[in-house]
């Protein structure tokens, strides 16, 4: 850093911003900040968002309804059937409620992280659908005023019929002027 001037005309030497006297260090905020450990365990969101996507594409499938159907008839039928100090459900299907809220409490908001997840994909896919049709009208207005240049061009460019047509014309004109010199000859005389 430069120097500083003070009050009784001393020049000091200005500190650098990473060696300031009193107070914490500055913060540079053309480097990135340092991460802090906190408390809680750290996970990859982007493998938790497929994870969920796994579980939620199983959980709407007939495979899911079949194996969970076949589950809970085992499970009536050996708490009914089974002598009593071998069913692990003692009280008529408490334990098997609870099992059933608790998958529903995990499987709805994986359901509801896959769903986002989709909807982040779609936006992302009609923005870039967007921009693309954007390109295309422009490269079609583009095409279009080129082809109007073509054609205002060829109005001006000498077509087979106009080159004949202008051939007749000089033909009968200089025809014309053949037969009348002739005639002007002959009066001559």
């Amino acid at each position: 850093m430069g120097p500083e001037r003070h009050e009784r005309g001393e020049v000091r030497e200005r500190p650098a911003p990473h060696e300031r006297p009193h107070g914490p260090p500055r913060v540079r905020l053309d480097l990135p900040r340092v991460k802090r450990r906190g408390w809680l365990p750290e996970y990859d969101p982007e493998a938790f968002g497929r994870t969920s996507e796994r579980i939620a594409r199983f959980l709407g499938t007939g495979r899911f309804i079949v194996w969970m159907t076949v589950v809970i008839i085992l499970w009536v039928v050996w708490n009914t059937t089974v002598p009593g100090h071998l069913r692990f459900d003692q009280y008529p299907f408490i334990f098997l409620t609870l099992m059933l809220s608790l998958q529903a409490s995990y499987a709805a908001p994986l359901i509801l992280l896959a769903q986002n997840r989709q909807d982040d994909r779609d936006r992302v896919n009609l923005e870039q659908d967007r921009k693309q049709n954007e390109r295309s009208i422009a490269d079609t207005e583009y095409l279009t005023r080129e082809i109007a240049a073509l054609r205002m061009g060829l109005g001006e460019v000498a077509t087979r019929d106009w080159i004949r047509s202008e051939f007749q014309e000089l033909v009968k004109e200089l025809e014309q002027r053949r037969v009348f010199p002739e005639e002007s000859e002959e009066r001559d005389r």
